[in-house]
């Protein structure tokens, strides 16, 4: 079998490592290196700390071994960083942990604290991928473990700190009874990371969000460890740049120590990670590192670092002074430490030649199996199970004053209702963001929620989408169903990652051990009037589509609002989904449909109990057939005056599908009306490419749909500019119904 070359080159520098070890204990058995009895802690600790630092070793250089003969297929190391494995011995197993990739030491450590786990054993079924994975059920190399508390963190260049931070405030919101936690009240969050990753946008966010909240007095019990091994893949991270950029910032406390050297670090860890248990305190250990073996087997270090740095790095191998330390207290020979070295390597190799026979996920289902997954007869369950009525009663007023024996209303003030029903029939419910407290949000959607709710439940957070999208990962992580408000979908696109790479695939990704559900509210759409522009008119929704297992769903009415909001919360609740819910701005306020004061957009607010389906749209004129509309949103309204034109002016009959959902789309509905209709219009109100009406169209083609005319109608590629100036890229009314005409015209 053909090795890719720089693996085997760099395997070379792997074996540099391995006997620049070995020849260390022979200088030490020969009186070349002296050693001495240094004082700190017990010896049990050192001897456990060191052989889970040689175990974590020891996987590494399986790895390289055994990715050349194709039996696993992950060789980012843990080498030069096994000074974690105090940090995992020194914080409890219902610490939640969100952890660096180097993090193999730690997880050693953190097996301990359970008797009958085998951590060599599940790491090697994690590098191969194979089935019995206990991490992601061989999904990805991940470290992770629901009885420890270690989610599983896939692409760790910081952007899992934000819900790091998240969970850390949780816990603090939910100490003292007021929720039910699922981790004890002191527990503390760690989260480790890289220095080169302290510079990433996610990682100033979280750091922010800790410091802003701890100028409040905010309790915010995190760990953040730092791992510093000065260099980036190739990129040297600047002389004492973690330290002088930490150092003094405020809200965050500070702690140094030197990782390569456990009876050095001993004490400094432990005053860390006491102090943030104790003070409830965002804490930033500095733990100094170094990084063998290179970024990854495939990284040829020789080809970016002169030969003389890569041995000063090799002469910092931690391994060499735990090894010291170990034999200056007389706890093993260099022979005991050499044999027992060696026992660990035949064991890695031994269980990764078993977990490469263990098999491997062979099916598109199986892979797919915990990322969307839909309980349809729980939900509806869940959905119909109604709020308390004396709850209610006292929070709307009386029981005339409830809800559904008020007069028909508008979308803001349904969706407003609505929340305020899941408020009460969800405890462990809450609804954060910009302005959404005392406010009532820009458009006075959650207004009066915070004066109900009181402020530990319906608050405003710091003006950052990545911290918003964080502490409703956390949130959901410690058993909240977290509803927080995203003020704009323009605005979306700055936390993108949030959802996509950590909210979206942690069930996936955890075999579903772990999950983060919510109910983002996105402020979205154009066709804004008074005021709008690119940033408050937006109705870009590719980059929501493209996220695997989100569900997204878009009202156009208030009744609808309500009964898909139900659903969403029960979605969250049952099956621990994530979905986007967009909010048309347009249609806020909007009472009237045909004329002014005609008040037929205005509906009455459904019964509790009643609910939606998922994933059904909404038919109007169902008996007709000359023309089908299928729309979302701002198009429903706009499709509606359109077909009433049309009946009036040729006698035309025209149905008109509204999506409401439009992640996953209801295909069959599509295809079921478009084929009893003999034309068809598509309109969708966003841009031409990576929008809904692509899918539609698609969805239609692969029906059969080849027989009978298919117009689509868009908004034009461009920014929506503020103003009139809008309604030149934004599809119009009048371009609608020649559409439809043009569908009729060929049919």
């Amino acid at each position: 079998m053909a090795s890719n070359p720089s693996t085997s080159r760099q395997i070379n520098r792997a074996e540099v490592v391995d006997r620049n070890f070995l020849d260390h204990l022979d200088a030490i058995e020969d009186g070349r290196v002296p050693v001495f009895d240094r004082p700190g802690m017990p010896n049990t600790d050192l001897l456990e700390l060191f052989d889970s630092q040689m175990t974590s070793r020891q996987i590494d250089l399986m790895a390289r071994i055994k990715r050349l003969e194709n039996k696993v297929f992950y060789t980012i190391g843990s080498s030069g960083h096994e000074g974690n494995a105090l940090v995992g011995r020194l914080t409890r197993e219902t610490d939640p942990a969100f952890l660096h990739y180097r993090s193999g030491a730690f997880m050693a450590e953190r097996y301990r604290k359970k008797r009958g786990l085998d951590f060599i054993l599940d790491t090697c079924l994690s590098f191969a991928a194979a089935r019995d994975d206990v991490a992601s059920g061989g999904r990805h190399k991940v470290w992770g473990r629901r009885d420890l508390w270690v989610l599983p963190q896939t692409s760790t260049i910081a952007s899992h700190l934000p819900k790091a931070v998240g969970t850390a405030l949780a816990i603090a919101n939910g100490s003292g009874g007021q929720h039910d936690l699922p981790v004890p009240d002191d527990a503390i969050v760690v989260c480790s990371f890289g220095d080169a990753s302290l510079n990433h946008a996610a990682a100033q966010s979280a750091i922010n969000a800790c410091a802003w909240s701890r100028h409040q007095s905010l309790p915010v019990p995190i760990l953040m460890v730092c791992e510093d091994n000065d260099i980036g893949i190739s990129v040297p991270t600047p002389t004492n740049w973690v330290a002088d950029s930490m150092r003094a910032r405020h809200g965050i406390d500070y702690h140094y120590a030197n990782g390569l050297d456990l009876v050095e670090a001993h004490d400094a860890v432990a005053r860390a990670v006491d102090a943030c248990r104790r003070r409830r305190r965002p804490t930033f250990l500095h733990l100094k590192t170094t990084r063998l073996m290179g970024h990854a087997g495939t990284d040829f270090e020789i080809e970016y670092r002169p030969s003389h740095e890569l041995e000063a790095v090799e002469a910092r191998d931690p391994l060499k002074l735990s090894a010291e330390a170990v034999i200056g207290r007389g706890l093993m020979t260099p022979v005991q430490i050499r044999e027992r070295y060696r026992t660990l390597a035949e064991r890695c190799l031994a269980e990764a030649d078993r977990a490469d026979g263990a098999g491997r996920i062979t099916t598109r289902e199986e892979v797919m199996r915990p990322l969307a997954p839909l309980t349809p007869d729980a939900v509806a369950e869940e959905a119909r199970r109604m709020p308390s009525l004396d709850a209610r009663k006292r929070i709307f007023g009386n029981e005339r004053l409830l809800p559904e024996h008020q007069p028909a209303k508008h979308l803001a003030v349904q969706i407003n209702r609505a929340l305020t029903d899941l408020m009460i029939k969800y405890p462990e419910a809450l609804v954060f963001g910009e302005d959404v407290a005392r406010k009532g949000g820009v458009y006075t959607v959650t207004k009066g929620l915070a004066w109900r709710f009181g402020p530990r439940r319906v608050f405003n957070t710091l003006l950052d989408e990545t911290t918003i999208l964080g502490l409703a990962q956390g949130y959901g992580t410690m058993g909240y169903l977290p509803i927080p408000e995203i003020q704009y979908l323009a605005y979306f696109h700055n936390a993108c990652d949030q959802i996509r790479g950590e909210a979206c695939s942690l069930q996936y990704f955890s075999n579903g051990q772990f999950r983060n559900p919510m109910v983002m509210r996105i402020a979205s759409l154009g066709y804004q009037k008074g005021f709008g522009g690119h940033f408050h008119n937006d109705n870009s929704m590719a980059a929501l589509r493209d996220i695997p297992g989100l569900i997204i769903g878009c009202p156009s009415r208030g009744d609808d609002a309500v009964l898909m909001l139900r659903t969403l919360t029960a979605l969250a609740r049952v099956d621990g989904r994530v979905s986007a819910f967009l909010e048309p701005i347009a249609l806020y306020m909007t009472k009237d449909l045909y004329r002014k004061d005609d008040g037929q957009w205005s509906f009455p607010y459904p019964a509790p109990g009643e609910f939606l389906r998922p994933f059904a749209a909404r038919v109007y004129n169902e008996s007709a057939t000359d023309l089908l509309v299928v729309t979302f949103g701002n198009g429903v309204p706009m499709a509606l005056r359109c077909a009433r034109e049309l009946e009036e002016s040729a006698g035309v009959a025209v149905r008109v599908l509204d999506l409401r959902w439009l992640k996953p789309l209801d295909i069959e509905a599509i295809a079921q009306h478009a084929g009893q209709c003999r034309s068809v219009v598509v309109f969708d109100e966003g841009r031409p490419d990576g929008g809904i009406g692509e899918a539609v169209v698609t969805a239609l083609v692969e029906a059969g749909m080849h027989n009978r005319p298919v117009r689509r109608l868009t908004g034009a590629d461009c920014y929506i500019p503020l103003g009139d100036a809008a309604n030149l890229v934004l599809a119009t009314e009048q371009e609608l119904l020649a559409s439809c005409r043009s569908a009729l015209q060929s049919a």
